[in-house]
């Protein structure tokens, strides 16, 4: 079964929502068998490359509310995000285009280390407040997470990836996602948001499922084959 999980590096309910789906797969009897695959959505591609700018001025020019509303909607979400085990520090955190990050999670699935790419760029940019935009910033987090940081590099310099970043969020956009995070099963079922632990517990089971239906069996065992042979009914007259 294959989960694919549309986020963007920088959006605090992604973060969150991955790890309420990480406690769900953990508990789920077929784990061993899920494949989770992270696809590019970026909330605003039009942010000028090699700019950044202050979290709270985003929310206060997005919304159109005072700055000290957006500091406290930042003080807010740093409560959610402990509510599901994680440590945000969002005072004085940046925003900015992601596109590069977002290549660079296409080299790491190529690496075999997506998802500890994945979890590094999150926890650098809501945990520790580091760049998630600066080359150098994100070639180091690449080589802490198992990646060459020689590769990251060439891969930032080199403009690879860019159609599949294209191609993500080209698809996301066919099938419904107006937001993220958003969560497709085996392209059947749609998750979308960050939803308790509960409910992708229980898609993962429908999906699974639906997938795999069980034989209804009518009549008894009197009527099977075993290794000793069959056994059929006589009628005697």
């Amino acid at each position: 079964m294959r989960v694919e999980i549309w986020s963007d590096v920088i959006c605090p309910w992604c973060y969150i929502g991955k790890r309420q789906f990480e406690h769900a797969l953990e508990e789920f009897e077929h784990r061993d068998q899920v494949e989770v695959v992270y696809r590019a959505f970026q909330l605003d591609p039009s942010f000028p490359k090699g700019e950044t700018m202050d979290v709270a001025d985003m929310l206060s020019g997005k919304f159109g509310m005072p700055r000290e509303q957006a500091v406290e909607m930042n003080r807010q979400m740093e409560q959610r995000a402990a509510g599901a085990g994680l440590e945000y520090h969002l005072e004085g955190g940046r925003v900015g285009n992601t596109a590069d990050a977002h290549r660079l999670v296409h080299l790491a699935a190529e690496h075999g280390v997506q998802d500890a790419f994945v979890e590094a760029l999150y926890k650098a940019h809501f945990t520790d407040r580091r760049s998630v935009f600066d080359h150098d910033s994100l070639a180091q987090i690449a080589e802490e997470a198992g990646l060459d940081a020689g590769a990251a590099r060439e891969t930032l310099t080199t403009g690879k990836f860019a159609a599949e970043v294209d191609t993500d969020q080209r698809e996301a956009r066919d099938l419904g996602a107006n937001g993220v995070p958003f969560f497709v099963i085996d392209r059947r079922y749609g998750v979308s948001g960050a939803q308790p632990t509960e409910t992708f517990t229980q898609v993962l089971d429908r999906a699974w499922a639906d997938a795999r239906p069980k034989l209804t069996t009518i009549g008894d065992d009197t009527d099977t084959c075993t290794d000793d042979g069959c056994a059929v009914p006589h009628n005697n007259p």
